[in-house]
């Protein structure tokens, strides 16, 4: 009864995804998405914490407050954030479009939408892009719609799990975007999960809030939280197998939240202008919280990306983000920090053996681990992030042009 992952994506029972070239921004792109579950199905989700929510937030919202969902429709290149009252209508109108082509009600629909920031949404090509989605709906369209939900990422995200509980095997496959505007504050800029076990909606949401704490909630590559960001959680049931204890709970948690892991790096992976994947890790904390604090504030440093874009084995940079990390109290002679195993710091300044070329060559790679001891305590954290490139401000600059 265990985990096992899968290189391959795997389809769900009772998910469908259909995805379409709707020329939201340019012509002949992957854009729209329309994800179909099968009735009875159970949808939980999380939503972006800044205030400036967008307008498919406050719908998704409400749309799933209000019963079992049974279409999620994402758009990519148009926000619709910062729209005021125009976006709420639109939201709505392209909801309406989608539920009258089913035969469902416009509350059956989630929208979810991702792209430049205080446009108007082309409801219109949005509209006539639906049956073109409707007709490609099928339980293999996962690749597909991994790539129709990109907007600045270079490649899709995606990844499978399948994990044998009591009653039998369930599946679990989900795909993620995002590259720039991450430090999401709930979960990523959008993430779509699903899994044929059966659960019920009272679990599912658990299922989700505990992987996402341990996942996107510790993903960052500039600190800018999104106005878009969602995190949904489908369970369609087909599988007929529910967590039958406390045992099969755990091992669909631990899926679950391995599955969120493994899409979480593949986001700082593919950050904006990203050479490389930087794991933060932070242990001999007093608290999980006071471990984030340091691992954050040292995985946003503008500095130390910077650093460890030029493969500069700065310590002076990371000793420095520790110590303004607001923790209270910290005795400086107990940090010590690491790249990998090899110790670059410790009592306060360069570390006894260090060696500049060795330290550079351990960060010469695609992905460099910082490990900072604290000293203080037995909880630990890691914060995944990536290095800041000449592309991350070139990107950014033309991203309305």
């Amino acid at each position: 009864m265990s985990e096992q992952s899968s290189s391959a994506v795997l389809p769900v029972d009772g998910v469908r995804l259909g995805t379409a070239c709707a020329g939201i921004k340019k012509p002949d792109h992957r854009d729209l998405v329309v994800m179909a579950l099968d009735e009875g199905s159970r949808c939980a989700a999380v939503f972006t914490r800044n205030r400036f929510c967008a307008a498919p937030v406050h719908v998704a919202r409400a749309h799933l407050a209000a019963g079992s969902p049974r279409w999620l429709l994402i758009n990519t290149g148009n926000a619709n954030a910062g729209t005021g009252e125009q976006g709420m209508r639109d939201a709505h109108a392209c909801c309406r479009a989608l539920a009258e082509q089913v035969g469902a009600g416009e509350q059956a629909v989630l929208p979810f939408s991702t792209g430049v920031i205080g446009e108007p949404l082309p409801v219109d090509r949005i509209t006539a892009g639906l049956p073109a989605a409707l007709s490609a709906l099928s339980p293999d369209g996962w690749e597909e719609a991994g790539w129709g939900i990109l907007t600045t990422d270079t490649r899709p995200k995606l990844a499978s799990r399948r994990v044998r509980l009591s009653g039998g095997e369930v599946t679990l496959t989900g795909m993620a975007k995002g590259s720039g505007m991450i430090r999401p504050n709930m979960a990523t800029m959008l993430a779509f999960l699903a899994t044929d076990a059966e659960i019920d909606q009272a679990g599912l949401q658990g299922l989700l809030s505990a992987a996402v704490g341990q996942s996107f909630n510790r993903v960052t590559v500039d600190g800018d939280t999104s106005t878009n960001d969602a995190c949904v959680l489908v369970a369609t049931g087909r599988a007929g197998v529910a967590p039958a204890d406390q045992a099969d709970h755990e091992r669909l948690q631990t899926a679950l939240t391995g599955l969120c892991v493994e899409l979480a790096r593949a986001i700082a992976r593919d950050g904006e202008g990203a050479t490389r994947l930087i794991n933060v890790q932070v242990a001999g904390a007093a608290s999980e919280a006071e471990a984030e604090q340091v691992a954050f504030t040292v995985a946003e440093s503008p500095l130390v990306k910077t650093a460890l874009f030029a493969a500069d084995p700065n310590w002076g940079r990371i000793l420095a983000a520790v110590g303004r990390a607001g923790i209270d109290g910290l005795d400086v002679d107990g940090v010590t920090i690491d790249l990998d195993d090899y110790r670059i710091a410790e009592h306060g300044g360069r570390a006894a053996a260090y060696e500049e070329a060795e330290a550079s060559r351990r960060i010469q790679g695609p992905e460099v681990t910082i490990r900072i001891g604290l000293g203080r305590g037995g909880a630990e954290a890691t914060v995944w992030t990536c290095d800041f490139s000449y592309d991350y401000v070139r990107i950014n600059a033309e991203y309305r042009t």
